[in-house]
């Protein structure tokens, strides 16, 4: 990682295709002012939604122009359950991407009562699937379809993962309704995950999104290389407050949802401590405007275009950019085993205004801290 300074006037800053520009905060920086540029090492994104179809082509071109690979969940509709559907979905992405774009898509199965071992070992072979995802039935969008028997149907497909080394990423919350929305992340832990990694100590488990204090504490608790977390944009810096402050915040709703503010300076803390144990998640999950802002919206937020600017802001403000890379960079693949990138990525420390919205043929998406001011960009040179 290198961290310099030098003199720049403002520019612009493109979304894939897209370009906006820079807002008024920009155009008082005068030339001949100190601006602070950071190289590292190209990110991954350890948990992506680019769903399919229009929103699709709409948006894998701005995570395709940050990030060099992704793992991208498959709750599709119908969910992506065999090797061969991760196959034709990898290659959808494959088309959708700009020309010339170096972007891996990194493929996962959906997890089901159903699935059979066998289709671990297919999914291995095929040199294209990562992972295995564990939807708990109803817990998140296009999760209806998700595992109900963890430790009775899908045990022998459990122990052909830990054979093959296929990690299981696990969405990590409870879906009993009697379960109070803020503790379904905690029981979870107690009552899933913690006699699962007791069950099979050798499984490689990614506990996605984590949300709270007992998260961070359980994760910190495990075999280092066994037991990791992601972490996103939203979560490091929003708390639920967030949800309603001058009324109900549609674009701010996600699943795990924002918890309070203690639990947020929890995972800044843990991630920006210089632990292996986290990872760059972005969890960018794109809706139409029109789907979010409804009598019934639906969980998710679009950070894809702001996520490194985001990480960025947290770790400048913790005073710990020196460990921005390795949570960015180094962590996520040295889990799943993979060679770290070699290419870099540049982020300028120069004030730039999120759009208040993207427009495509097929509608409207509302990006994460749209219109607010930020302090860094990548570069897209």
């Amino acid at each position: 990682m290198m961290i310099k300074t030098l003199v720049s006037p403002c520019s612009v800053v493109g979304f894939g295709s897209q370009k906006l520009k820079l807002d008024r905060s920009c155009k008082k920086v005068k030339p001949g002012g100190v601006r602070m540029e950071l190289t590292i090492t190209q990110p991954d994104d350890w948990h992506l939604h680019l769903r399919d179809g229009d929103l699709l082509q709409a948006v894998v071109p701005h995570s395709a122009s940050h990030f060099r690979r992704a793992i991208v969940m498959p709750n599709l509709k119908p969910p992506v359950t065999s090797t061969a559907a991760a196959i034709n979905y990898r290659e959808s992405i494959m088309k959708a991407l700009p020309v010339g774009s170096s972007f891996d898509p990194l493929m996962t199965l959906y997890l089901t009562d159903k699935t059979h071992p066998d289709e671990i070992k297919l999914a291995r072979e095929s040199g294209v699937v990562y992972a295995v995802k564990l939807y708990p039935a109803g817990a998140t969008t296009n999760s209806q379809d998700g595992v109900t028997d963890l430790f009775g149907k899908c045990l022998p497909v459990l122990e052909e993962m830990v054979k093959q080394n296929m990690p299981l990423l696990v969405h990590g919350e409870v879906t009993d309704p009697s379960i109070d929305v803020f503790d379904r992340e905690k029981i979870f832990i107690e009552t899933v995950l913690q006699p699962l990694i007791q069950r099979l100590p050798q499984l490689k488990v990614v506990m996605e999104h984590i949300t709270t204090m007992d998260a961070v504490n359980f994760v910190e608790s495990c075999k280092e290389g066994f037991v990791g977390a992601t972490v996103t944009p939203q979560h490091l810096l929003l708390n639920r407050n967030a949800l309603f402050q001058g009324g109900l915040q549609p674009h701010n709703y996600c699943l795990p949802v924002l918890k309070r503010e203690i639990h947020r300076e929890a995972i800044v803390k843990a991630v920006t401590s210089g632990s292996k144990k986290f990872f760059l998640g972005t969890d960018s999950a794109p809706h139409e405007r029109r789907r979010k802002e409804s009598s019934c919206g639906c969980a998710g937020i679009y950070s894809a275009p702001v996520a490194l600017s985001l990480y960025a802001k947290v770790f400048d403000e913790a005073g710990a950019l020196d460990k921005l890379e390795a949570f960015t960079s180094f962590n996520g693949p040295d889990f799943y085993g993979l060679p770290r990138n070699s290419s870099k990525i540049t982020l300028k420390k120069a004030p730039w205004k999120v759009p208040e919205v993207l427009s495509f043929s097929f509608g409207e998406i509302i990006p994460m801290f749209a219109g607010e001011t930020l302090q860094w960009q990548p570069s897209f040179e």
